[in-house]
């Protein structure tokens, strides 16, 4: 793609306009935040690693809009940080109007082009970007999913002492308490993880991935996870421009699918250059299937109390 945009100089989008231009992914990044100074003095900082690092991407900080015209791609992480005792859901309404305002400018500037939501609470924040842009539904993608997964592909693999290469693992639902990892399709090479580990062994990592995000937050104090966070929106970032139709957990606007209308949830699609080329309608246990309601029921009374 010629141009991909990133919204938000705060950690998030800083690291995932630094791996962006570091995987060539476009010809110019545009790194652009509110706050004067910030984006230009990051992407300065990143444009000089080029030499070292090897890579000819340009990038651009900015605080105008208009310098992010026409672009093919826009990654949305603004918005405020959790802090310690703070939940997701203390985020909403702050961080709706930030996300309104952001996509209302984008998209003004870039009309054809694709969203990718990181900011928190993820789901709720990619409904209100949806019905901010008008954008039909395969456009407008959220980034939680491939976070999950990759905590929980994490954990296991400290767990067993093996490599993350050969584990494959699918979170669904939304990001948050009631996020649904689904055991069954969980495994090491082939083998399914329930003939590793003890079921108890298991729980306890599911509920360690339900955690994730607070357990850094806890440490860090003053801010919230931000490496992985921007990994896995690179890579959705990365299956997109290189039409790769890679099958991952994408938060997207169901309207039927799983029996689920009128949200946003995460779920297995396939991504390439249009954006989500189609939904897997997996066939889940009843009691797979009730968690993914109640998770997208929490979804759904965020999203009832912004009044949309």
């Amino acid at each position: 793609m010629k141009k991909i945009t990133v919204i938000g100089a705060g950690n998030v989008g800083a690291s995932a306009a630094q791996r962006i231009a570091e995987k060539e992914l476009a010809e110019n990044v545009v790194l652009l935040d509110v706050v004067e100074g910030i984006p230009q003095g990051k992407a300065l900082d990143i444009l000089q690693s080029r030499p070292v690092e090897n890579f000819d991407s340009k990038i651009t900080g900015t605080n105008n809009y208009s310098d992010t015209k026409n672009s093919d791609l826009i990654v949305i992480t603004a918005g405020l940080a959790r802090k310690p005792g703070m939940s997701r859901d203390d985020l909403l309404h702050a961080n709706a109007e930030i996300v309104k305002t952001v996509t209302e400018k984008s998209v003004e500037q870039s009309p054809q082009a694709l969203l990718i939501v990181v900011s928190n609470p993820l789901d709720v924040m990619t409904y209100v970007a949806f019905k901010t842009s008008g954008f039909e539904r395969h456009r407008v993608i959220g980034m939680a999913g491939i976070l999950d997964t990759a905590r929980f592909r994490t954990f296991i693999a400290e767990e067993l002492d093996i490599s993350v290469h050969d584990i494959q693992a699918m979170v669904l639902g939304g990001h948050g308490d009631s996020m649904v990892p689904l055991i069954r399709y969980t495994t090491v090479s082939g083998i399914p993880l329930s003939e590793l580990m003890s079921k108890d062994k298991i729980n306890m990592l599911v509920n360690r991935t339900k955690n994730g995000g607070i357990e850094i937050v806890n440490y860090l104090k003053t801010g919230s996870a931000y490496y992985a966070p921007s990994s896995a929106a690179v890579e959705m970032v990365e299956a997109i421009v290189k039409n790769k139709k890679r099958i991952l957990p994408c938060s997207v606007y169901l309207n039927g699918e799983y029996g689920l209308e009128n949200v946003f949830c995460g779920v297995p699609v396939r991504l390439g250059r249009e954006g989500v080329l189609n939904i897997l309608e997996l066939k889940l246990l009843p009691e797979e299937l009730s968690a993914l309601k109640k998770s997208s029921d929490d979804v759904k009374q965020n999203i009832a109390k912004l009044k949309i």
